[in-house]
């Protein structure tokens, strides 16, 4: 079997998985989030924090609830780190110094895992279980939370209440990610990735010197790190290391860890607003996106020149060879289009145009099918583009789901869509024109260019994913990059919940023979080259200045 047809059936498989986890997972995420009972153990937790679950909030005092548990979970994380020397089962790890407690504080509250430290020589069991793989668990839930906010917004009408923070938050955790992590845990562990708390051990000699290396409950924070779309692996290799991903079924079953939640939410919301060929127009936009951008991945990684690439089957350099080209690049397109930042090989040896479709992932926000509820309240902000674009056209005031798109409801959207491209740029800038950046690169020219969109890139878009070849624990990466990252992450949230809250104050408005059918292929059409128009003209010099560049210089 050649290289190219193993990967093509490995994404046939993989979209056969994901369309039988679409419609239960999809109906029983809508039952969670649409009951009006507590669990015995979600009521105790309601008691230990001092929540009222039943309590309907606004949007300003569900943003509230979102911002100070994610404050709480930056500082305690944050001492976590900086108390490591003293906890037990640290490894005989040191304190983690404050730049970089705060940088790995802001990233795995914020869903992001950018990781600036290697991970086996730097973080001992305390500090992986208590508190990296508790972030992976809550920060996920709390981009679900947003999500279904921003849902009940469409599918309430003249009132201007969005549910309950706590409840969505213990919720997500409980009844979603738990059990789904736990049944993935033991597949993991089955196949061969490892799950213990041993300590430094010596594994023989490595090029004339002493080799160590050491366990850890990595099955566990695995499953969670894909299913929460988080990314931060274990070690520093990430998925690419055999303790993490060690033969090509589980590589394929990872990747369907980190699309099952974020696709399966379009069901949901079809579910919650009362029509499921919504959540469809949704999935089909985003299934269009991705398929599209793994065959542009595949054709740029295959289409290799020259002797060697092709008894290698394709562009190696950088790539696991029991995982392959094809399996490489449905894992990197995954991870991108969604805010994961989980790697199985090494973005920066991609080739330019690969490097580049990457970078786009991200930048498109992430949205196809994005994170862990992140993506499905980015997809549904960039519906009502759309329809404010169709609206525009046609000159009648535009509705989306029977809710009036107003200028109001048009600011908030706007905002939200100008917030990371603004980090991302205005980042990249500063940090090309300091004179000390040469020390951060290993490459010049246009792939060192691209090492650092990339990282602003990762950090603004909540990915977390690195280009690999830039040294970015220095104290201004660590710094502008945790910056970048709670920007990212928050400032959008805000304008989601306005949103959220203006939509569930409007009453209903009547479909008309005038009424864009938002459930059409036509507006799927639509919706696809509003996304595809919109981040080319924001990106467009910046990717010619990096990844184009390099692709049309190779």
């Amino acid at each position: 079997m050649g290289p190219v047809l193993a990967g093509v059936l490995q994404l046939l498989a993989l979209i056969a998985a994901l369309a039988l986890a679409y419609v239960p997972l999809g109906n029983h995420m809508a039952k969670v989030y649409s009951s009006d009972k507590h669990w015995r153990v979600e009521k105790w937790i309601y008691k230990g924090i001092g929540a009222d679950p039943n309590t309907e909030m606004r949007w300003p005092a569900y943003l509230r609830g979102v911002l100070a548990f994610s404050a709480v979970g930056v500082l305690f994380l944050y001492l976590l780190q900086r108390l490591q020397g003293v906890l037990p089962g640290s490894l005989g790890f040191k304190a983690i110094d404050a730049d970089q407690a705060f940088n790995t504080a802001a990233s795995f509250v914020t869903n992001t895992n950018w990781q600036s430290y290697y991970g086996e020589q730097a973080m001992g069991h305390v500090v992986q279980t208590a508190g990296l793989a508790v972030q992976n668990f809550v920060s996920a839930a709390v981009g679900i939370a947003v999500a279904m906010a921003l849902v009940r917004g469409f599918a309430r009408s003249r009132t201007g209440e969005l549910g309950n923070f706590w409840s969505d938050l213990v919720r997500g955790v409980t009844r979603i990610l738990l059990p789904l992590s736990v049944v993935a845990a033991i597949v993991l562990v089955a196949c061969g990735v490892i799950q213990n708390f041993s300590g430094i051990h010596e594994v023989g000699q490595f090029m004339g010197g002493d080799q160590q290396w050491n366990g850890g409950a990595v099955a566990s924070q695995e499953a969670i790190k894909e299913i929460g779309t988080n990314g931060g692996g274990y070690f520093n290799a990430n998925s690419a290391h055999p303790f993490e991903n060690p033969t090509p079924f589980t590589n394929l079953f990872e990747i369907f860890l980190l699309l099952v939640i974020p696709f399966a939410l379009t069901r949901t919301f079809g579910i919650m607003v009362g029509s499921v060929k919504q959540g469809y127009a949704i999935l089909a936009t985003m299934g269009t996106i991705w398929v599209g951008f793994i065959a542009l991945m595949m054709w740029t990684e295959f289409a290799h020149h020259g002797p060697a690439l092709q008894l290698a089957g394709g562009a190696m350099e950088g790539k696991e060879t029991r995982i392959g080209v094809g399996a490489s690049s449905i894992f990197a397109v995954s991870t991108t289009l969604t805010s994961t930042g989980a790697v199985d090989s090494f973005h920066s040896s991609f080739t330019g145009l690969g490097g580049g479709i990457t970078m786009l992932g991200m930048q498109l926000g992430e949205i196809a099918p994005g994170g862990t509820g992140s993506g499905l309240y980015g997809m549904l902000i960039m519906a009502v583009i759309a329809v404010f674009i169709a609206g525009l056209m046609v000159g009648r005031t535009p509705e989306y789901l029977g809710k009036k798109i107003g200028t109001r409801e048009i600011k908030f959207a706007a905002c939200y869509i100008l917030i990371t491209p603004a980090l991302v740029l205005i980042f990249t800038a500063v940090a090309m024109a300091l004179p000390t950046l040469g020390n951060s690169m290993t490459n010049s020219g246009a792939h060192g260019f691209s090492e650092i969109l990339y990282a602003y890139t990762s950090a603004s878009n909540n990915n977390g994913s690195a280009f690999a070849g830039l040294n970015a624990d220095t104290q201004w990466f660590n710094s502008t990059l945790g910056l970048a990252m709670i920007l990212g992450r928050f400032l959008p949230m805000v304008f989601v919940l306005a949103l959220a809250g203006s939509l569930a104050e409007q009453k209903p408005v009547p479909a008309t023979a005038g009424t864009l059918r938002t459930e059409k292929p036509l507006f799927t059409g639509l919706l696809v080259g509003a996304i595809l128009i919109i981040t080319g003209l924001t990106y467009f010099p910046a990717l010619a200045l990096g990844p184009l560049a390099e692709g049309l210089a190779s």
